[in-house]
């Protein structure tokens, strides 16, 4: 199996360093305004589900449903759309998706019940396709070298557009209501959309078209360990990450006095380590993504077991749970692009389904590790509990990177004599 990967990698790299020069390299700005308009939509709008709830005259319950339809939409989405981008183009992909997400986002605004509204922002989810391609696209346009600066990139604009979007959904309700957030979406992506016609190119003409049908792509992804371990690498970076958001207010909701403003202020240091990190990995162009990611994961660890020692010691400033979390976003952002880089790479003509397959991966494995973490965090204050599940599932993502740049070292050690050492 390994073997095989390492043949497979090996002509699909010098088949793509051939071809990248050839391919032109769209603008980074489009490449970041797909991969922000791809995560715009998730939190966006909850600020208005209240008015949303009354205006339908329907429980909150069922309007937020929206939520969990979306996230189970935007998984299935990655996983095909990932697949047909490397059958029929990462162009027409795109441009389909974001079609799709104007009709959507008007329907949103339009609806006249729940039910309908319902339906159309089920519909917005399969923007989510956007995101693969955007990564697709920065591998197939770049060098080995570059393709993960790139991606660290459009990793910042992944992290500023949640960070940014409840507080912009918020005012456009305040002040036109809660329609005015489906409207601008359209408008954004109507835009969007424009550009993309303009400047997104089609990359994968230099590549092997897929044989068989969609199983026996993802079969031969499966069967490659080096995928497993990227792959488990970012679904347990991401359970740590949502053991974070779900276990964060119950450890020290009480110690901010009850304010939300305080703890959203404080929980914010997360998404701007991860951005801090995704800088990082955007200037940090080191030869074995394997190493990256052992980098990355070790400063979680560490951070997270300081932790742990200043909660145990009795600690209780605010600051002392805070600071430490923020290497949880600082490790995921140098994760994010080398893990991401890593699976395109186990398989040339597979990049595209392999980037949807291992986000659909990282959002569920990440989402099963969260649910266990929250049977043993029911006790209000218990920081050094939710440090443990922290560091827990931390040591699971360090494992999975030390897996995977075992077999990148093992795997290079086999390439002929004069070719370059492959870096995923």
């Amino acid at each position: 199996m390994t073997r095989d990967n390492s043949v497979q990698t090996s002509a699909g790299r010098m088949t793509g360093e051939a071809a990248a020069p050839s391919t032109a390299a769209p603008r980074r700005s489009i490449l970041l305004l797909l991969t922000a308009l791809s995560v715009l939509p998730v939190n966006i709008y909850l600020p208005a589900l209240p008015n949303i709830a009354v205006a339908f005259r329907a429980d909150f319950a069922l309007v937020n449903l929206s939520i969990a339809g979306y996230a189970i939409v935007s998984a299935l989405t990655e996983i095909i759309a990932g697949a047909m981008s490397d059958r029929y183009g990462r162009r027409p992909v795109a441009l389909t998706a974001v079609s799709i997400f104007i009709v959507a986002s008007i329907g949103c605004a339009l609806a006249p019940n729940i039910g309908i509204f319902l339906l159309f922002r089920v519909m917005q989810a399969p923007i989510a396709a956007c995101f693969c391609v955007a990564l697709v696209v920065i591998k197939e346009t770049a060098g080995e070298r570059q393709a993960a600066s790139r991606i660290g990139y459009a990793a910042m604009g992944w992290a500023i557009a949640p960070m940014l979007g409840p507080t912009f959904g918020g005012v456009l309700d305040e002040m036109f209501a809660w329609r005015a957030i489906f409207v601008t979406l359209a408008l954004l992506g109507a835009a969007i959309l424009a550009i993309s016609m303009r400047e997104l190119k089609e990359t994968s003409g230099h590549m092997p078209k897929p044989r068989g049908n969609y199983f026996v792509s993802y079969g031969q992804l499966l069967s490659s360990a080096r995928f497993w371990g990227y792959a488990l690498c970012m679904a347990c970076s991401m359970g740590t990450l949502y053991i974070f958001l779900g276990g964060a207010s119950l450890a020290v909701g009480s110690s901010l006095g009850g304010s939300s403003a305080k703890l959203g202020f404080f929980m914010g240091m997360v998404p701007a380590g991860f951005i801090l990190g995704s800088y990082l990995a955007a200037r940090f162009t080191g030869k074995s993504l394997g190493m990256t990611l052992v980098i990355a994961r070790l400063s979680t660890c560490m951070g997270l077991l300081l932790g742990l020692v200043l909660s145990m010691s009795g600690v209780t400033h605010v600051l002392a749970f805070f600071g430490p979390c923020i290497f949880i976003g600082i490790g995921n952002g140098l994760t994010f692009p080398a893990a991401n880089l890593g699976v395109m790479s186990v398989r040339a003509n597979l990049a595209g389904t392999a980037a949807g397959l291992a986000a659909a991966m990282s959002i569920a494995g990440g989402a099963l590790i969260a649910s266990i973490a929250g049977l043993f965090l029911r006790e209000a204050g218990a920081i050094p509990s939710l440090f443990l599940m922290l560091l827990t599932s931390a040591s699971l993502a360090l494992s999975a990177a030390l897996f995977t740049a075992l077999i990148d070292r093992r795997l290079a050690g086999r390439l002929p004599d004069g070719e370059p050492a492959e870096s995923g």
